[in-house]
């Protein structure tokens, strides 16, 4: 008999989590079971409170416990409970800080504490899932009956697995506006997961450092010409440069919002109208000021035949990146666009707090 797939056993489970079914996880010894605070109903809270394996607890980054007061220390993952239990309303306001604008439960009496690896991987699952990164999880000696199983290993080591799995899967030549003799080259990782897009200009000469951009998607900037960032113009422009020195790839990622998913950037993007700039956004929303894994991208070069670039970018955090996947940069190359009145903040923080270099 066929062993399963680790990397398809991932998949399953983001598929059980974005329809609000619960999942056990399981680890060495020990087992929870889960349910992504974002889908989470009244049913399920329920059920979950009295399942015989313990009493829920949420589980939350530490960067969202950080904004929120109620953990100041440096743990990767915080574990919260309360004597009495939570509510719906409590774990509304501790997992989404859209909930907390609008509602302003009790939150005193919270306990606060460690989360082992399997609470982590939970945080983990939620994330791959493009979910807030809160569940609430109840821990026991056996998996839950009738649920889908992953092991913690599995989920953690799945961005990794992913990437190295990437195969070509398409190609065709695409003639665009500033570049004619453009193709489209499609890689999809083994588990049939989103597929990362190679934007090929011209002929490329593999032993010559070839221009490179590594542009994340972005609907809202790429297709609907938002103003709130510069994606548009990077992307655009990225093209008609390859074009004009003669070839260069764009390597246009999944990693929609810094690597939050679309749903997530437009919370944020609420939580700028309320006052906070881009990167304090993600920190209350949970995640990091950027989730991006750049293995993908390196795998895709490497599948190319690309080992040696010169990068199209602002951000020297993708060239370190590179490095250490092997990708050697010649050249940063500048790639920047004037400001407008929508923007001008953003790209000011982008400067400030992320080291972008405009």
């Amino acid at each position: 008999m066929a062993i399963p797939d680790p990397l398809v056993h991932v998949d399953r489970a983001i598929s059980e989590l974005r329809r609000g079914a619960a999942v056990s996880v399981i680890g060495e010894q020990k087992h929870l079971l889960m349910v992504a605070a974002e889908a989470l109903t009244p049913e399920q809270l329920e059920m979950l409170r009295h399942h015989q394996a313990g009493a829920a607890a949420l589980v939350i980054t530490g960067t969202r416990a950080n904004v929120l007061g109620i953990d100041t220390t440096d743990r990767a993952v915080s574990r919260v409970s309360h004597p009495q239990g939570l509510t719906l309303d409590v774990i509304e306001c501790l997992a989404n800080p859209l909930a907390a604008l609008m509602n302003h439960p009790n939150l005193d009496g919270l306990v606060v504490s460690d989360a082992d690896d399997l609470a982590q991987a939970a945080i983990t699952l939620c994330k791959l899932s493009r979910l807030l990164p809160a569940a609430l999880i109840i821990e026991g000696s056996q998996a839950a009956p009738d649920t889908l199983v992953v092991k913690a290993s599995e989920i953690q080591s799945y961005i990794s697995n992913a990437a190295e799995s990437l195969m070509q899967v398409s190609e065709a030549q695409v003639p665009l506006e500033n570049a004619e003799n453009a193709r489209v080259v499609a890689f999809r990782p083994r588990d049939g997961g989103i597929e990362h897009l190679a934007i090929v200009v011209g002929d490329i000469d593999p032993a010559e450092p070839i221009l490179v951009r590594l542009h994340s998607e972005c609907f809202t900037g790429d297709l609907v010409g938002s103003l709130r960032c510069d994606c548009g113009n990077q992307l655009r422009g990225a093209i008609t440069e390859m074009s004009r020195v003669g070839s260069g790839i764009l390597l246009y990622l999944a990693q929609e919002g810094r690597g939050i998913g679309l749903v997530n950037k437009l919370r944020a993007y609420q939580l700028q109208d309320a006052g906070f700039d881009t990167v304090d956004a993600n920190l209350q929303l949970g995640f990091d000021a950027d989730e991006r894994n750049y293995l993908p991208a390196a795998q895709m070069l490497r599948k190319l035949g690309v080992h040696r670039i010169k990068l199209l970018t602002n951000n020297p955090l993708k060239v370190a990146a590179l490095a250490r996947h092997d990708i050697e940069v010649v050249e940063r190359i500048s790639h920047t666009y004037p400001a407008n009145k929508h923007n001008e903040e953003y790209l000011q923080t982008k400067a400030i707090k992320s080291g972008h270099l405009f």
